[in-house]
């Protein structure tokens, strides 16, 4: 249960993690096109930010932190449970 809890934990945060960096690089591309007179989307990159992507960096860091303190747990009781303390 907790290894197929661990692996979903996985999959869902490298899908948000390719979404950050996605939309990393949109924002990238359209402050650059802005420069040169390009549009490439840059006003509706504004308008996900507070719907899309503030909500998948809230959730790349607590996925990230969930992760780590489940791995910390399961090796002190590893640790325990084997007397390696």
């Amino acid at each position: 249960m907790r290894d197929r809890l661990l692996q979903w934990l996985n999959v869902a945060l490298m899908v948000d993690l390719f979404l950050v960096l996605f939309s990393f690089l949109w924002l990238a591309a359209a402050v650059a096109g802005r420069a040169a007179n390009v549009p490439l989307g840059l006003d509706l990159w504004y308008k996900l930010w507070e719907p899309v992507f503030t909500p998948a960096l809230g959730i790349l860091m607590a996925g990230a932190l969930l992760s780590g303190v489940i791995s910390w747990a399961t090796k002190q009781w590893h640790d325990r449970s084997t007397g390696n303390l």
